[in-house]
């Protein structure tokens, strides 16, 4: 991808000292004092301009403080607690242009595609899978469900790379379903299909993890919109096209289409899509190793060269030291599932998508004895809930951007779109869980609806029709929580992912596990209503994390920097070490 011709100053012409307030609040008790400092550092004799009381600073690339639009409410007054605002030296949270990160983000959403479609492309076909293999309806939904290898897949991506770990994914899939294709065994099933996600759930993690390393949070939910397309539009194109290859085809001719299509996506993926790991290329200046490497990469990095744009050396010799393999380690990932803010969101989470699942692996059965529908028909009722959740992932990434201005403009905060700005005292959590917490109860209501109007077994219109708000809220309420999870580990999204993926999956596994025995025991209406109840009856804990998050984060960032602390202070004493050893040995 070439650089836009603004790139082309050097990044030491390009420092921009941003202006910005640094307020202190006391109690009125103890006196009022504030404080403001303004410095600005012209950047080639370029003032910024004035708009209202915000400033706007025009950069070489999107980089600016946006002032209040139309569409905020007033500004006022700030909370009790300051936020820290701290001059920043203007260097590019990404030197990627936003056209190049469009694109970027919506291939690594297409590989994502292969998470939910690799499950979702057999829905229509697991009464009749069940029927080949002489095993029970229940005993079939359990092979839907994804593994925990995000989290080694997450592990490895956020220290070597995305690419590797996308070359990783791509292999295991593959083989994967060549097995899936030939086997007749239910034992078989089950292993294969483990060993299938082992290869396509990560990459969930890895489209997550692309957003992290390239967006801010100020631009963030509108991001993860493209990024989770992949993940929408499995679920309802996957039953269709799975529906006419059982039907006309065979239920084993699914996994030949799915190394196909995997092979048409994946092999360009791998010879062009840029790394943007920032342990290993930082914002996309530093050039990646050879296994990171590829085509895109290598032509971008020599057409910067002969601009002249030259490598921070320093900062490529630190990354060099540490990129270093070592054996995955999934405790990463456990940390985040151990912490207490994480832990309420990943089961927020959880619920949302095993009522999703429950719908998808219930459709099989409900439309096939309510309505008599062969397997392409099966397949054309999961359009309905994959356009809520298109509809979904746009509306409610651009309500959950909305909001993150509001509060902003509330606090009197600038928004910096492409630097990446402390949240430490920001209450982000508040900011994404106003537009979540909504979601929750229209989500439940309508889910209740749809298990009723099945049990009732009205005109198909109805279930449709609620099938498609169903998608809505569900969709709404996961990506919103996905879009806070990244926010709270800005250094390690494909970790935050992975976890969320883990807790979810279990989550939908039981969910998915239970729904037909609940069937059978209380019926379609029932059983939903105790799902959605599940569901509804963990909303107040989010109550918890609007209160308690911002103190939380900052305890756990202070334990982070403490630990990385330790662990520099050591590398120090092993460096002196060697180096005393090494003056030893030359005397």
């Amino acid at each position: 991808m070439a650089d836009t011709p603004e790139q082309k100053l050097d990044l030491a012409d390009k420092e921009i000292l941003i202006s910005n307030h640094i307020a202190t609040i006391h109690d009125s008790k103890a006196g009022t004092t504030s404080s403001r400092t303004h410095s600005i550092d012209d950047e080639k004799n370029q003032r910024p301009r004035r708009s209202g009381d915000k400033q706007v600073i025009q950069n070489e690339h999107e980089s600016e403080v946006i002032g209040p639009s139309q569409d905020d409410p007033p500004a006022e007054p700030p909370s009790e607690q300051p936020i820290e605002r701290v001059a920043t030296i203007g260097e590019d949270f990404s030197v990627l242009t936003v056209t190049q990160k469009k694109i970027i983000i919506l291939t690594a959403s297409f590989a994502s595609l292969f998470s939910p479609m690799a499950t979702a492309i057999y829905y229509p076909s697991l009464d009749t899978i069940s029927n080949d293999l002489h095993v029970t309806n229940s005993k079939i939904n359990i092979t839907v469900i994804q593994g925990i290898a995000p989290s080694f897949v997450a592990d490895i991506a956020d220290r070597q790379g995305r690419r590797p770990m996308y070359i990783f994914c791509f292999v295991v899939f593959t083989a994967a379903n060549l097995g899936l294709a030939l086997q007749n065994n239910y034992t078989a099933l089950l292993i294969l299909r483990m060993l299938q996600a082992a290869g396509s759930s990560g990459t969930v993690a890895l489209a997550n993890g692309v957003v992290g390393d390239i967006v801010t949070s100020a631009e963030r939910g509108t991001y993860i919109a493209f990024a989770s397309l992949g993940g929408i539009l499995g679920p309802m194109l996957a039953p269709i096209i799975g529906g006419i290859i059982g039907e006309y085809a065979g239920w084993h001719w699914i996994f030949w289409f799915l190394i196909i299509f995997s092979g048409v996506v994946f092999i360009p993926l791998i010879l062009f899509m840029p790394e943007t790991c920032r342990n290993v290329v930082d914002n996309g200046s530093i050039p990646p190793p050879l296994l990171s490497r590829n085509i895109t990469d290598t032509i971008r990095h020599r057409r910067r060269a002969e601009k002249g744009l030259t490598i921070n050396e320093e900062k490529r010799a630190a990354i060099d030291a540490k990129y270093k393999f070592r054996v995955p380690n999934p405790l990463s990932t456990l940390k985040v599932l151990l912490d207490l803010e994480s832990a309420i969101l990943l089961i927020a989470t959880g619920l949302g998508l095993g009522c999703f699942y429950a719908v998808s692996t219930g459709a099989s059965v409900a439309f096939s004895q309510n309505y008599h529908f062969n397997q392409v028909k099966i397949g054309l009722m999961f359009i309905p809930i994959g356009a809520g959740s298109v509809v979904s992932a746009f509306t409610s990434g651009r309500l959950v951007d909305w909001n993150y201005r509001r509060w902003c403009v509330k606090l009197n905060v600038p928004i910096i779109k492409n630097r990446r700005q402390d949240l430490t005292n920001f209450p982000i959590e508040r900011a994404r869980l106003e537009i979540a917490f909504p979601t929750f109860f229209l989500g439940g209501v309508f889910l209740i609806a749809y298990g009723w109007i099945l049990t009732i077994k009205i005109s198909v219109a109805a279930p449709v029709v609620f099938l498609f708000f169903t998608g809505y809220a569900l969709t709404s309420c996961f990506q919103i929580l996905n879009v806070l999870m990244v926010d709270i580990y800005p250094g390690k999204p494909s970790v935050a992912t992975a976890a969320n993926n883990f807790v979810r999956c279990e989550i939908g596994a039981i969910f998915s596990a239970i729904l037909l025995p609940l069937v059978d025991a209380i019926g379609w209406g029932g059983a939903y209503t105790l799902l959605a109840g599940l569901f509804v009856g963990f909303a107040p804990m989010l109550l918890l994390i609007m209160a308690k998050g911002p103190k939380w984060r900052k305890q756990r960032k202070e334990r982070e920097d403490k630990a990385k602390l330790e662990r520099q202070e050591k590398r120090d004493v092993k460096s002196a070490a060697r180096e005393g050893n090494h003056r030893s040995e030359k005397v």
